[in-house]
C-alpha cells in the first residue's frame, strides 16, 4: 500500500515543478523529500521523476500515479471533513495570524487542506511581523499564529497562557549576486570571511534579528545598506543588483524572484525556527485541527534537520 505522505510529495512536485519548491511547500528539506520520493519509486517499481537543471518533471508512470494520488488525497480530505462534521466542527470562525514568508510559502497549502475538509468554518488571516503574532494570540485577537525566532538571539519569555510548537528549523545562508567570488566553492564559507564585505543589514533594531546582526558585526561584516523593513524582498533585490551581500533564511533564498547565488556558512549556528503559537487548553476545535495540520505538514522537517 502506498504511503499517503509520499503520494502527497509526488503531487507537490508535479504542481511545483521542482523538488526544492515542493519541499518548501511541504515543510521538508529537499534531501528529505528526495528520500521520500525514492521510497515511493521503490514501492511503485518504476522511475517517477526526471530531474533536470530547472527542476523536475514526472515520467509517464509518475503522471499516472500522481493522477491517482490526487483522487486518494481528495477522498482522505473528504473523510476528514465528514468525521469533523460528526465531531461538530461545522461552523464558526478561525482567526489565523502569520508573517509574510510563511503566509506566502507555507500557510496556503495547509489552509487549502483545512478548507477542503471544513468548508463551513470561516477563515480570517491577519499579517503580523514577529513577535507581533505572539502578542495577538495572548490578547485573543487571533486563535493561533505562525511566528519565528532566530539564532543567535536572547530568549524572550512567552506571555502567560500562550504555548508554542516548533514546526520547521532552517539555516540562514549567505546570498550574493550571481558570479561574485564569495559564491565560488561548494563547501561552507567561514563566517569570518565576511569581514570587510558590504552587508545589506536586515532591520538591525528588529528584535528577532538583533542577535544575528550582532554576530555578523562581530565577524567584521560592514553594513553597506540598512533596510529598516524586516521584509526580505527588498534585501534580495539589492543583493541581486550587486550592492552587497546578506544572510537570510534558506527558504527566502530559494524562493527569491531575483537571481542569487547561495552558500552555507560555517559554523552552522545561524538558524530560524518557525513555530505555531496558540492559547494552550483554551484553543477551539478548529484551531486544534489546523494546528494538527501544521504539525503534520511541517513537523517532519524539524525532525530531519
Amino acid at each position: 500500500m502506498y504511503d499517503p505522505t509520499r503520494l502527497a510529495a509526488l503531487v507537490a512536485v508535479a504542481e511545483a515543478g521542482s523538488i526544492t519548491r515542493a519541499a518548501a511547500r511541504l515543510g521538508y528539506t529537499a534531501p528529505a523529500l528526495s528520500q521520500q520520493l525514492a521510497k515511493l519509486e521503490r514501492e511503485a517499481g518504476a522511475a517517477l521523476l526526471v530531474r533536470h537543471h530547472r527542476g523536475a518533471r514526472l515520467t509517464a508512470a509518475g503522471e499516472l500515479l500522481a493522477g491517482r494520488a490526487r483522487r486518494i488525497l481528495d477522498e482522505m480530505d473528504q473523510a476528514r471533513h465528514e468525521l469533523a462534521r460528526l465531531a461538530g466542527l461545522s461552523g464558526g470562525r478561525l482567526r489565523v495570524g502569520t508573517f509574510t514568508t510563511a503566509g506566502v510559502h507555507l500557510l496556503p497549502p495547509v489552509l487549502s487542506a483545512f478548507r477542503r475538509a471544513h468548508p463551513d468554518v470561516e477563515l480570517v488571516v491577519t499579517e503580523y511581523e514577529p513577535p507581533g503574532g505572539v502578542a495577538a494570540v495572548a490578547a485573543g485577537e487571533v486563535d493561533l499564529a505562525l511566528t519565528h525566532a532566530y539564532e543567535p538571539a536572547t530568549a524572550t519569555p512567552l506571555p502567560s497562557g500562550v504555548s508554542t510548537v516548533p514546526l520547521l528549523v532552517e539555516e540562514l545562508v549567505l546570498i550574493t549576486a550571481v558570479g561574485q567570488v564569495l559564491a565560488d566553492g561548494s563547501g561552507r564559507l567561514p563566517v569570518t570571511d565576511l569581514a570587510g564585505r558590504p552587508l545589506i543589514s536586515s532591520a538591525p533594531t528588529h528584535p528577532p534579528r538583533r542577535g544575528v546582526e550582532s554576530a555578523l558585526a562581530e565577524a567584521g561584516a560592514l553594513p553597506a545598506v540598512v533596510c529598516e523593513s524586516p521584509g526580505y524582498a527588498l534585501v534580495c533585490a539589492l543583493v541581486s543588483a550587486g550592492i552587497g551581500i546578506a544572510v537570510v533564511p534558506e527558504m527566502v533564498a530559494a524562493m527569491s524572484p531575483t537571481p542569487l547565488s547561495v552558500r552555507r556558512l560555517a559554523p552552522a549556528a545561524f538558524r530560524r525556527t518557525i513555530s505555531v503559537v496558540h492559547r494552550g487548553d483554551r484553543s477551539s476545535a478548529a484551531a486544534e485541527t489546523l494546528r494538527a495540520l501544521l504539525r503534520s505538514g511541517f513537523g517532519r522537517a524539524a525532525a530531519t534537520q
